[in-house]
């Protein structure tokens, strides 16, 4: 890697200030609004969902200085990375706090939470979402494959699945599912969709976590929870038979798991 200049160092100082300014001015503003929200705001929800979306929009931020240090610099900036990925976990504690974190939660379990959020339309909760999901793939392809937090994106990608999959009332969403003359169809369909794979993939990162890292038991707990949720969404959906494959695939897991703690290959 060749020197970084003086003039490079200062360039790269002088380019990252105005991103670095709207980075103050949010978390400013963050301050001010968890304020109102402990002082008992009757709009604290949506309030979370607001604070929730300018974290995504700060870690973007962060993300735009490594962008720059990279074409001024030459050289990938890990600070900025790093609080990208810290700006992400407070983006989806903010939607933790708000619909639970339990990742094979009962839907029921969620009716007063989602109450409370009534009047974010389905729309809006997917397009978050997204807007959610795509901040954590720019991130993870912007530190590589070989980065020191690869495994730790099992964890963060598990966290934004359980956040997306309790965003939506299943309830009401599994009844628009089957209903095309419904305004929120095709958002609906496109959701369910998304939480489907996300939930999939998450089941796969944490197995897979377990077998080729850390052999933690907790792991591999977590990868059957994540089949358990997809379970009950088959089942909301009256998937029956895609039910009943996937909880044998849980059975199998949980055999394996089983057998691992017994054999003493597990910590």
């Amino acid at each position: 890697m060749a020197k970084i200049s003086d003039e490079q160092r200062q360039e790269f100082s002088e380019t990252i200030k105005p991103y670095q300014s709207k980075i103050t001015a949010i978390l400013g503003k963050e301050k001010t609004v968890l304020n109102t929200i402990n002082s008992g705001a009757a709009d604290s929800a949506y309030k979370k969902i607001m604070l929730s979306d300018d974290m995504i929009y700060v870690s973007t931020l962060y993300m735009a200085e490594n962008s720059l240090s990279l074409k001024i610099l030459d050289v990938k900036n890990n600070e900025s990375l790093n609080e990208s990925r810290k700006i992400i976990y407070k983006s989806i504690i903010y939607l933790e706090e708000l619909i639970s974190n339990v990742i094979d939660v009962p839907y029921v379990d969620l009716v007063d939470k989602h109450d409370t959020i009534k009047n974010t339309t389905v729309k809006d909760r997917y397009y978050h979402i997204k807007k959610l999901g795509l901040a954590i793939n720019l991130l993870e392809l912007a530190l590589g494959d070989n980065s020191k937090w690869k495994w730790s994106f099992v964890e963060l990608k598990g966290r934004y699945a359980v956040v997306a999959k309790n965003f939506i009332d299943m309830r009401e969403a599994a009844k628009v599912y089957f209903n095309p003359s419904s305004e929120d169809y095709e958002t609906t369909v496109l959701y369910i969709r998304l939480i489907t794979k996300l939930l999939e993939q998450s089941a796969a990162g944490y197995r897979d976590k377990y077998e080729l890292s850390t052999r933690r038991i907790d792991d591999m707990r977590n990868g059957i929870k994540f089949l358990l949720a997809r379970h009950k969404l088959a089942l909301a959906l009256g998937d029956k038979a895609n039910a009943e494959e996937i909880k044998k695939k849980a059975m199998v897991w949980r055999e394996k798991m089983d057998a691992d703690q017994k054999s003493g290959s597990t910590r």
